[in-house]
């Protein structure tokens, strides 16, 4: 059995190991939204589905030494394609330059392409292995149960997946990565070799002319499960991969899309297979609908909070929904599973589950829905597969357990309700739903009652993106993150003193990547240019004044651009071309919801965007943020390139503003300490690292998970207290 186990085991941490490294060569081509993550699980699930109904017919339609000759050449056809790619673009599985898309137009059918040529083979053949293997084993071990290998096959995806964020993302590079996962593919197809060895001897000795191989069956083995049955595995599989796919939408959309918040979904997904498919014992039903209704109360709960609910909190009550909602679907799952001579056909027909819910989420909740709708239906299916599951009221019940049975059905049903009055109340202002590849925004109006407060504003996921006002007299005011007095306006305020002082004519050079609706436009004026790069077309619409809620980049006298499509390949293009921008200020506002696209703060990011700025020029990042502590990424990049860095804490509290924080980078040491920022209301602190950090994301290398606020400090930073021309370094102090 050790052979199978290894072979079996390493397979799965293959397979899911894969995953999370494939979804990172593709995040910073495709916008580095969660959709990105859709995507690839949808063609993960098809590809699982492709070796599943690969081993089924396998299994049930060739002789074992049939099968061992057809997939021995499939194996021997996967090395070579490995390592023709390997020779020919140089890695195993990184994707080719070719597939970085330059539109914003077809971007999941272009992913999927790319998936598809640089890890379809492989991954395809790893996916076949649990049900291959676990035919062969039954085949050669009468009378042994095999279930027990698919659980151990999920320890081993289970483990990838929780080691990935933790021991791998921040540690080895990409590149690394890739290697390593070949050469762990590479002893995976010595495994394979070795038990389909034992499967080819077997047969041979124990198949004389006019023998079988195998031993009668029983009545039982051989009847065929019934439409219905086979149905309820495939539904009971699609609510699993329903309620996996849209929780890590919902988390993703609002801290950041990356593995770390991929990964611990699937993991608790994994970590339900290996539990119920372990033993029946392993499955309480009562506890795990006690925990999901506990779990759905604190959803309904972080619904109504919106982003003030605690990160900790949030990934409690989404964590518990996902595990017990999957715990209860796998557990009345196993529990309808067939006889092993059918296990081939049950993998098929879960495995149809779960590429119906990645259709479900990727493909048609897109069409169908205007907001991330699945995630609150996913969570009430679950908890109707609960009621169904307790309906039911055995006679031999004593008279308690009927009344906690009936209690359990009347939460359970309340929980649906909450559900659906969270939702119905979170709609409450809104005026405009629209969503598409890059997530959901949605226009809301609010304070109607007053009319120095009546104004619309852009959400994109639970976090406010601009703001303006309905009034004539209010309506040209910059607000929000955009105010005079934070570090954008003290930073263009600044520019144009010394612009001034130094007798050059007026006029800035702006450039923003991330447009929202255009709010920063308040902030310029007659003679200047200020160009936009925003990847949402959806945005730019409302922008620019779709619908009638917002008009700055109307208003403003500046000279206004939009470039559609992703920022950082824009300025590639536009830095191939010739087409340095020059401009005298840089602003990153790049957040989705409340999620950094990484691939836009990483080093490679920060040396694109200095070839397209004046010597002089000023790099403005706005960090603000509910979950991540960017300060330690912006220091990191200030010692790297040379610049002084300035935080500027925005504590205003008026109706036009909101809290902010902007580090500005200027390549020189007096520019923050100019007559702007001194007189400034807001707080600045001047800042650099007392010493060196290793934590700073560049492509090869980026986590989210060293700059999860934490409430001791993440690293040593010096307050500078003094102009240059008299400077003297303070003790180390944080802001």
């Amino acid at each position: 059995m050790s052979r199978y186990a290894f072979t079996l085991f390493l397979s799965a941490f293959l397979l899911f190991g894969v995953q999370p490294l494939v979804g990172k060569f593709a995040l910073p081509w495709f916008g580095g939204t969660p959709a990105v993550w859709t995507a690839c699980m949808l063609f993960f699930q098809a590809a699982l589905l492709a070796g599943y109904a690969y081993s089924h017919a396998v299994a049930t339609r060739l002789r074992p030494r049939s099968q061992v000759k057809v997939h021995l050449g499939l194996l021997g056809l996967t090395a070579l394609v490995l390592l023709g790619r390997a020779l020919w673009a140089g890695s195993p599985v990184a994707p080719g330059a070719e597939w970085r898309p330059t539109g914003v137009e077809g971007l999941t059918g272009r992913l999927l392409a790319m998936l598809a040529v640089s890890i379809g083979l492989p991954f395809f053949v790893l996916s076949t292995t649990a049900p291959l293997l676990q035919s062969w084993f039954s085949r050669t071990r009468p009378g042994v149960s095999p279930y027990r290998l698919y659980a151990l096959s999920n320890v081993g995806s289970f483990l990838a997946l929780l080691s990935y964020p933790f021991l791998v993302e921040p540690y080895v590079p990409r590149d690394v990565q890739g290697w390593g996962w070949a050469a762990g593919f590479a002893v995976f197809l010595a495994g394979a070799i070795v038990c389909a060895r034992e499967v080819w001897t077997r047969a041979e000795a124990a198949s004389p002319v006019g023998a079988t191989s195998e031993l009668v069956p029983s009545p039982e083995e051989t009847e065929r499960p019934g439409l219905g049955r086979q149905l309820a595995w495939l539904a009971l599989s699609a609510c699993a991969s329903v309620l996996l796919l849209a929780t890590t939408n919902q988390l993703s959309q609002d801290v950041a899309a990356g593995p770390f918040l991929w990964v611990m979904p699937l993991a608790l997904y994994l970590l339900t297979f290996i539990l119920t498919f372990e033993r029946e014992a392993l499955y309480p039903r009562a506890a795990c609908i006690v925990l999901l209704i506990i779990s759905v109360g604190g959803v309904i709960r972080s619904i109504f909070e919106g982003p003030h609910f605690p990160l900790a909190l949030q990934l409690f009550a989404h964590g518990g929904a996902l595990l017990a909602g999957c715990m209860v679907c796998h557990g009345e799952l196993y529990r309808l599973r067939p006889a092993p001579r059918h296990l081939s056909a049950f993998y098929l027909w879960v495995s149809v589950g779960g590429v119906a819910g990645g259709v479900i989420v990727s493909l048609l909740a897109p069409r169908f829905f205007d907001t991330y709708a699945e995630y609150p239906l996913a969570l009430a299916a679950s908890a109707l597969v609960a009621l169904v599951v307790l309906l039911p009221r055995p006679p031999e019940l004593r008279r308690l357990e009927r009344v906690g049975r009936n209690l359990a059905v009347l939460v359970l049903a309340a929980v649906v309700g909450g559900l659906v009055v969270a939702v119905a109340d979170s709609r409450r202002e809104v005026r405009l739903t629209a969503r598409n590849f890059f997530g959901v925004v949605q226009v809301l109006e609010s304070g109607m009652g007053d009319a120095r407060l009546h104004h619309y504003s852009l959400k994109h996921g639970v976090i406010t993106h601009g703001v303006q006002f309905v009034a004539p007299e209010r309506r040209r005011l910059a607000t929000a993150y955009f105010t005079p007095d934070s570090g954008l306006g003290l930073a263009i305020a600044e520019l144009r003193r010394v612009r001034q002082a130094e007798g050059k004519p007026p006029g800035l050079r702006i450039g923003v990547l991330g447009l929202g609706v255009g709010t920063s436009a308040a902030l310029t004026e007659a003679g200047d240019t200020v160009r936009f790069y925003e990847i949402n077309p959806k945005v730019i619409a409302l922008a620019w004044g779709e619908g009638g809620y917002f008009s700055y980049l109307k208003d403003t006298p500046a000279k206004v651009e939009v470039v559609e499509g992703d920022a950082r390949i824009s300025l590639e293009q536009e830095l191939a071309r010739g087409e340095a921008q020059s401009f005298d200020l840089l602003a990153l506002d790049v957040f989705s919801s409340d999620s950094i696209p990484m691939h836009l703060l990483t080093e490679e990011a920060v040396a694109l965007y200095r070839q397209h700025l004046l010597p002089q020029g000023v790099l403005a990042l706005h960090i603000s943020n509910v979950h991540l502590d960017l300060v330690p990424i912006a220091l990191a990049h200030a010692r790297k390139f040379g610049m002084h860095a300035t935080l500027i804490v925005n504590e205003t509290k008026r109706d036009d503003a909101l809290r902010s924080l902007w580090m500005i980078l200027s390549p020189s040491p007096e520019f923050s300490w100019g007559s702007t920022f001194t007189q400034s209301s807001g707080t600045v602190h001047r800042l650099e690292l007392a010493e060196p950090t290793r934590i700073t994301w560049t492509d090869e290398l980026s986590s989210v998970l060293p700059v999860l606020r934490r409430p001791h400090k993440l690293v040593e930073t010096r307050l500078i207290d003094s102009p240059p021309s008299a400077a003297s370094m303070g003790q180390p102090a944080s802001p």
